[in-house]
């Protein structure tokens, strides 16, 4: 093992209640309803998807870009009160950072909510951080892992990623890196290579290690 990536909503911070809460005033902006089976379609996802996704539901004829800045506005005026960590999130950080593992912040969210974000994370914590600004396909496609581990230059296969939704494992595991899998709004079956844990609370350092001595 040569690098820990890990991604942000969901996974380090408890934000997926707090996008639920902005698509939904984002949605009835539009003209529109938002209920949970709506975020199950977009967990994991990026902005320009969510945006798409809303305005189909909505039939609104909004401009995409004002949507889109709605949503931003919404996440960053909330997450500017801190964020609140998952279980096991900051433990696991610290011990990652104190055994000298390079790290990277993964997130398809763009770069304001991911510094907004990270003013609670820890800046210290990452060596990197990849957002979905700095990617032309996000999640989830291959290319936001294959870019954080280049910038930290590692081999993905040498790489662990930790990841709670569908499009995060399936970007990380098409990556060719081992995947935990800490399931929030969708279920995440177990596969080769990859471990599925209820909590952060559950991982430590062996068994990241772990998924590089046999197969799961």
């Amino acid at each position: 093992m040569d690098a820990v990536l890990f991604d942000m909503d969901g996974l380090l911070v408890d934000s997926e209640k707090i996008w639920f809460q902005v698509e939904t005033e984002v949605m009835e902006r539009l003209g529109g309803q938002w209920g949970p089976a709506d975020q199950e379609q977009l967990v994991g996802g990026s902005m320009p998807s969510t945006v798409a996704y809303m305005l189909k539901l909505s039939g609104s004829d909004a401009d995409p870009a004002d949507v889109a800045a709605w949503m931003l506005e919404g996440m960053t005026g909330r997450l500017a009160d801190g964020v609140e960590m998952m279980p096991g999130a900051a433990e696991l950080l610290s011990s990652v950072r104190h055994a000298g593992l390079p790290t990277a912040l993964v997130t398809s969210s763009l770069r304001p909510i991911a510094e907004a974000c990270l003013n609670g994370i820890g800046r210290h914590n990452f060596d990197h951080v990849v957002t979905g600004d700095d990617v032309t396909r996000t999640k989830p496609d291959p290319e936001p892992y294959r870019r954080a581990a280049g910038l930290l230059g590692v081999a993905t296969a040498r790489c662990v990623v930790l990841e709670d939704s569908p499009n995060g494992v399936t970007s990380a595991t098409a990556a060719g890196c081992r995947v935990v899998a800490v399931p929030s709004v969708l279920p995440i079956p177990a596969a080769p290579g990859r471990l599925v844990v209820g909590s952060l609370r559950e991982v430590d350092l062996g068994a990241l290690r772990g998924l590089f001595a046999a197969e799961l």
